[in-house]
C-alpha cells in the first residue's frame, strides 16, 4: 500500500495562489518533490470538498498515468484517476519540446473548468529550460507560478519567469525531498510501463493505411522497431493509447497494447524502447553499419594517415581499432545490445563521438607514455555532468599520472558534477585501489582486492587479466575473456511462431547467471522456464578470446608471459613495429620486430592475428612487415577489415 499523502499547512504558498489562479504551473530540479507537493495540495483542497485535476508533463517518470505520454488526472479517493493521455513516445521532454508542448495544450483544452496544477518536467537549465516552461506555462494558460528552488541564488529560470508577466512564488523544497536517482528511477519507469501493458493484447497494424510520425527507424531495419513505444491517435489528433511493438514484418506492424476505444489513424514513434534488460527507456539514433572491405595485402595509400582499422567479432563483443595500424594505440570494444563500452589505452580519441564517452565503464591502460594516455582528457571533459564512476586499470603509478592530469584543471563550478574515477593498479597479483573526483585534491585510497592471475575485472558474461610486461617501465597485456557465448536458433525460434524481442535477451541473461528456474514471459503472454527455453531455442559454445598487447621488448620473460596471456586466443592485437633489420632500434626502444611479433602469436597458437602500432618510416609500404610475420605466422596477419 502506498503511503498516505499528507496535507498542506492552511497558510502554504501553492494554497495562496491558488486562490487567486485556478490553474498554477509547479517546476524545479528533478528530485526538488514537484509530484509530492501536487499530491498534498490535491489531498488537501479534497478534504475542503474541492476537486482537482492535474497535468502530469514529464514524459520520462509521469506523476499519473504511463511513461512516454502527458498525462491528465483527476485526485478521486486518495488518488490520481487517469482521464487522458497525450503519447508522446519519448522519455526525453528536452529533445522533443514541441511535441511535449502541443500534447499539454491538448490536454489543458480538454480539462474540465477548476483548479488544473501543472507538474513540469525538471528541465530547468540551458536553452531546453528557457524555452519549454514558458511554453508549458501559455500552452496551459496558467495563471501563477510556483518554483521549487534551493539556497538563495536566484533560480536558474528566474528570469524567464519574469518574462511572463505571471505571478510567481519561488519556495524552498520540503528537507526530505531527494533526487530519486537514475537507477530508481528507471525501476520506476519500467514498472509503470508493465503496469499500463497488464491488460494488453496482441494486435497487427497495416502500415499503408495509416499515418506514420515522430521519428521512426527505417523500415528497412525491422530490427530497430522491435520494443519501440507506439502512439496511436485518432483521426482527430487525439491519442487512443501507447502500446508497445513486437515486430515489424514487411508493411504489417504487430504490437501489443490495452484495449483501444476507436480505430487508429496515425502511429507516433519516436525513441521510447524497451532495453534488453526489460526496462523502458532511450534507444540510440539507428546507424547503418557500414560494409567493411575484405582483407588484402594491399600497401596503405599515402593519403591514409593511419592505415587500415582492424576489426574483430566476438559475438557479444566487437573490437575496432580505432587509430588505425600507425595512429595512436586504442582499442574499442562495443558491447553488443548495450550502450557501454571498453577501451583498451587511451591513444587520441580524435574519431570517436563524445556522446560514446558517457558510455564507456571500463578503461584498461597499458601504461601512460603519452600516445596511451593523452586521450584521458577526452574521457575526464565528457564526463561532467551525472555520470557513475568510470573504472581505469593500468600498472602501478597510474593513479598519480591521472591525478595529475585532473590537477592540472580549475574545478571551482562543477560540484556535485565532477567527473569520479575509480582506478586500480595491479601490483603484482593484488589490485591497490583509487577513488579521484575533480576538484577534491589527492587520489583517496580505496580498499585493496586480491588479483589471482592478473584477474582485474570480472561480471556476468566476461572478465579481464592482465599480465605484466617490461618496456623500460611496467605495461600490461589484456586478455578479455568472455563466459560461454549463447545464441538463438532462428529456425527453432520461427518454429515456435514467437518473434524476437527483449525476452530473447532476458532469457539470455538468466542462462549465463545459472538461473533456470526463472519464469520468461513469452510474447503469446504465457511463461516457461528458461531452462526448457534454453534448450529449445538457444545454441551455447565457449566465449572468444581476445588479447591486447604493445609496447614490450623483445625479451624472453615478456615473451612466456604474453604466450602465457595469449594461450588459444581467438584474436591477438600485437604490436609490430619494426623489420628484422630494425632490431637494433627496436631493441633500443623497448620495442618487438614483425618477426617476434609473428612467432609469438605462433607459440601461442592464436587463431587470427592482427598487427599494429608500426613505426611510420613503413607508412608506403607495410607489405615487408607482413611478410616477416608471415615466415613465423603461416596463417598471416588481418592487417584489413574484419577478423571475424
Amino acid at each position: 500500500m502506498p503511503a498516505p499523502t499528507e496535507h498542506l499547512a492552511a497558510d502554504h504558498p501553492l494554497l495562496a495562489l491558488l486562490q487567486r489562479h485556478e490553474r498554477v504551473l509547479v517546476a524545479g530540479a528533478p528530485g526538488s518533490g514537484k509530484s509530492t507537493l501536487v499530491r498534498a495540495a490535491a489531498a488537501t483542497l479534497a478534504a475542503r470538498g474541492q476537486a482537482c485535476h492535474c497535468l502530469s508533463a514529464d514524459p520520462g517518470l509521469p506523476g499519473i498515468g504511463p511513461p512516454g505520454a502527458a498525462c491528465l488526472g483527476r485526485w478521486d479517493a486518495g488518488e490520481w484517476r487517469l482521464e487522458a493521455i497525450a503519447a508522446l513516445a519519448t522519455l526525453d521532454a528536452a529533445r522533443f519540446r514541441l511535441p511535449l508542448v502541443q500534447a499539454v495544450r491538448r490536454l489543458a483544452e480538454q480539462a474540465p473548468a477548476g483548479i488544473l496544477l501543472l507538474d513540469a518536467p525538471g528541465v530547468v537549465r540551458g536553452a531546453a529550460g528557457a524555452e519549454l516552461l514558458p511554453a508549458l506555462a501559455q500552452a496551459a494558460s496558467v495563471g501563477a507560478l510556483l518554483v521549487l528552488a534551493a539556497g538563495t541564488a536566484p533560480f536558474a529560470l528566474h528570469e524567464a519567469c519574469r518574462a511572463l508577466g505571471r505571478e510567481s512564488v519561488t519556495l524552498a523544497p520540503a528537507p526530505r525531498a531527494r533526487h530519486p536517482g537514475k537507477r530508481w528511477r528507471r525501476a520506476r519507469r519500467g514498472d509503470d510501463w508493465d503496469a499500463w501493458l497488464a491488460q494488453a493484447h496482441e494486435a497487427v497494424l497495416e502500415l499503408p493505411s495509416l499515418s506514420l510520425t515522430g521519428t521512426p527507424p527505417p523500415r528497412s531495419a525491422p530490427e530497430a522497431w522491435a520494443g519501440r513505444q507506439v502512439g496511436l491517435l485518432d483521426a482527430g489528433g487525439d491519442s487512443l493509447g501507447l502500446g508497445e511493438i513486437l515486430a515489424l514484418e514487411g508493411e504489417r506492424l504487430r504490437i501489443r497494447t490495452p484495449p483501444l476505444s476507436g480505430t487508429p489513424h496515425t502511429l507516433v514513434v519516436r525513441d521510447a524502447r524497451r532495453g534488453r534488460d526489460g526496462q523502458l527507456g532511450t534507444a540510440l539514433p539507428h546507424a547503418t553499419a557500414p560494409e567493411t572491405p575484405a582483407p588484402d595485402d594491399t600497401p596503405t595509400p599515402l593519403e591514409s594517415r593511419d592505415g587500415p582499422r582492424p576489426r574483430a567479432d566476438l559475438g557479444s563483443f566487437t573490437a575496432t581499432l580505432v587509430n588505425g595500424v600507425f595512429g595512436d594505440p586504442l582499442l574499442h570494444l562495443r558491447l553488443r545490445h548495450q550502450s557501454r563500452s571498453l577501451l583498451f589505452d587511451l591513444g587520441d580519441p580524435g574519431r570517436l563521438p563524445a556522446r560514446l564517452a558517457h558510455q564507456v565503464s571500463d578503461v584498461f591502460i597499458s601504461h601512460a607514455h603519452f600516445d596511451h594516455i593523452g586521450g584521458f582528457l577526452w574521457l575526464l571533459r565528457s564526463r561532467i555532468g551525472e555520470y557513475p564512476p568510470c573504472r581505469l586499470y593500468g600498472p602501478p603509478g597510474l593513479a598519480e599520472h591521472l591525478q595529475g592530469l585532473v590537477g592540472g584543471i580549475l574545478w571551482d563550478r562543477v560540484a556535485e558534477k565532477a567527473p569520479r574515477f575509480e582506478v586500480g593498479e595491479l601490483h603484482g597479483e593484488r589490485l591497490v585501489r583509487w577513488r579521484i573526483v575533480a576538484g577534491e585534491g589527492r587520489p583517496t585510497p580505496l580498499p585493496a582486492r586480491p588479483a589471482p592471475g592478473g584477474l582485474l575485472h570480472e561480471e556476468l558474461g566476461f572478465r579481464v587479466r592482465a599480465t605484466t610486461l617490461d618496456h623500460g617501465t611496467p605495461v600490461l597485456a589484456f586478455a578479455l575473456e568472455p563466459e560461454r557465448q549463447v545464441a538463438v536458433r532462428k529456425e527453432r525460434l520461427e518454429a515456435h511462431g514467437w518473434p524476437p524481442g527483449p525476452w530473447l535477451g532476458t532469457l539470455k541473461h538468466h542462462v549465463l547467471a545459472g538461473e533456470g528456474e526463472a519464469r520468461i514471459r513469452l510474447p503469446d503472454g504465457t511463461t516457461r522456464s528458461a531452462a526448457s527455453l534454453a534448450q529449445a531455442l538457444l545454441l551455447t559454445r565457449p566465449g572468444e578470446r581476445l588479447v591486447y598487447a604493445t609496447d614490450l621488448g623483445d625479451s624472453a620473460e615478456n615473451r612466456r608471459r604474453l604466450v602465457a596471456l595469449a594461450q588459444g586466443a581467438r584474436v591477438l592485437f600485437c604490436e609490430a613495429p619494426f623489420l628484422a633489420a630494425e632490431a637494433e632500434q627496436a631493441r633500443r626502444t623497448g620495442h618487438l620486430t614483425a618477426r617476434a611479433c609473428g612467432e609469438i602469436a605462433a607459440a601461442a597458437g592464436v587463431a587470427r592475428l592482427v598487427p599494429f602500432h608500426f613505426s611510420r618510416r613503413h607508412i608506403t609500404d607495410t607489405r615487408r612487415l607482413h611478410d616477416e610475420i608471415r615466415l613465423a605466422f603461416p596463417h598471416g596477419p588481418a592487417d584489413d577489415g574484419d577478423t571475424g
